[in-house]
């Protein structure tokens, strides 16, 4: 067979051609130069490369095979990638975020002010301190008491300061083990399911209802007002809910909270209350599980400063085991996990605790609700968006997130298809369990500018 020195070169075969640097000793004369060059016959010879052989050393240590259950990446992650891969794709588009939750805006001066100050403390002698508890200063954790349990019985003592509630989420599931069963909304923050996973808590995941064995997949949909039947729902020990949810937007009534509240104490299971976006509660909804008598003695509280303050980069949170909490052989909850805490966790960072108490100054308090607002006003401009285009639009008014019905539409589609067209980053609902299929999750965390631009190529797109 012949064929050119490029097709050689691009076919990785082995041809006769002599390297350039053996023509380096012939200088050709005028005449040479300006005839047109003969085309030599080449013969080349074809052969197979063997199969590339993997020679990295490889430990005798097996990997978890719990990892190997997780599908793909999480969720987030992915879509990054997918974000990055278009921007290659569309170099000079501007593409507007408005997928994962993170803030934008500024934190406000009153707390980025307590967190300098305490930071340039820490380069005088006096104003030096290096490990703290692993629980939190003690006058933190008074104000959060003081702050968001006034009247509900919660004592400092009962609160742990950490580096956010997503970490608490897994040390929690490090505290519960690995032979719990767990229930969680559908759809729900992934971070429950893929940490249960990794726990060993679950079975394999089964591609055709798209769910891991083992988990109890509570559904939440407008049919049911977002609000799972627990009557259908079997026992289970630990059972994750959030409100208001993540991504649905809604917030769960008192009432509501009061049938959860019964269900775990008549099953004997204990409610991990994810309390993320609370602040943004604007109607009588409780803002804390612990509103609803009895839910110390069944309910555990996370919660972090991240969507009020702009701590999602600065990390500070913190979850609350009441001592009224006991496992089924009368041991304290709360010794467990302060036990967990001191062995996985140095404590959150004296600068981000100093935000913290900043936070929960009057003037910071004021501030964080200034934050919120801003935010909820780019909620409402995505509501009136997507319904002024004839969707069915959910959430948005005690949370940061618009959950859009897109019926009979895949999820990761509708993602695929307002990133291509609009150069706009959604979530697909699929991503957040099986239940959120047919839906999009938009953020309202975005500059104001950057919103409006973004409605502005969501109603060209849709109208």
């Amino acid at each position: 067979m012949a064929t050119t020195p490029a097709a050689a070169a691009a076919a990785g075969t082995v041809s006769s051609f002599a390297s350039p640097s053996s023509f380096s000793s012939v200088k050709a004369s005028k005449t040479d130069r300006l005839r047109p060059a003969r085309r030599a016959a080449v013969r080349v010879r074809c052969v197979s490369s063997p199969p590339a052989t993997d020679t990295s050393f490889k430990t005798k240590v097996p990997r978890n095979a719990n990892m190997a259950k997780l599908q793909a990446g999480y969720l987030f992650p992915e879509i990054a990638r997918r974000r990055t891969a278009h921007l290659l794709k569309y170099p000079d588009a501007k593409i507007i975020s408005l997928g994962i939750g993170d803030t934008t805006e500024p934190i406000p001066d009153v707390i980025t002010n307590a967190m300098a100050e305490r930071a340039h403390a820490l380069s005088t002698v006096d104003g030096y301190s290096g490990y703290g508890a692993e629980q939190g200063e003690k006058k933190l954790r008074a104000a959060i008491a003081a702050t968001y349990y006034a009247d509900l019985g919660i004592e400092e003592t009962d609160i742990f300061v950490s580096d956010g509630a997503k970490c608490d989420i897994s040390r929690l599931q490090v505290l519960f083990g690995s032979n719990v069963k767990i229930a969680v909304q559908d759809p729900s923050y992934p971070a429950y399911v893929d940490s249960s996973v990794i726990m060993g808590q679950t079975g394999l995941y089964q591609e055709d209802v798209q769910k891991y064995g083992n988990i109890e997949y509570m559904r939440c949909s407008p049919e049911n007002g977002f609000f799972p039947d627990l009557s259908s729902v079997p026992q289970t020990d630990i059972i994750f809910f959030c409100s208001p949810n993540n991504p649905t937007g809604a917030a769960a009534t008192q009432d509501q909270l009061t049938k959860l509240v019964k269900f775990a104490k008549d099953n004997g299971s204990i409610i991990v209350y994810d309390s993320a976006y609370a602040m943004y509660i604007s109607d009588d909804s409780p803002k804390s599980i612990f509103e609803i008598p009895g839910a110390k003695e069944v309910a555990i509280e996370t919660a972090s400063f991240s969507k009020y303050a702009g701590f999602t980069g600065v990390r500070l949170g913190w979850t609350v085991v009441p001592k009224e909490l006991l496992f089924s052989d009368g041991h304290p909850v709360a010794k467990d996990f302060n036990r967990i805490v001191c062995t996985c966790f140095n404590g959150a960072s004296n600068i981000s605790q100093a935000g913290g108490l900043g936070c929960l100054s009057p003037e910071g308090l004021k501030a964080m609700s200034d934050v919120v607002g801003f935010y909820k006003e780019n909620t409402k401009i995505i509501v009136d968006t997507f319904t002024s285009l004839g969707f069915n639009v959910y959430g948005g008014d005690n949370a940061p997130y618009v959950w859009v019905h897109f019926p009979g539409r895949n999820s990761w589609d509708v993602f695929a298809e307002i990133l291509e067209k609009a150069h706009v980053v959604t979530t697909p609902g699929s991503g957040f369990g099986p239940g959120g299929e047919g839906f999009v999750r938009v953020s309202a965390f975005g500059h104001r500018e950057n919103i409006i631009e973004a409605a502005r190529r969501l109603k060209e797109l849709y109208k």
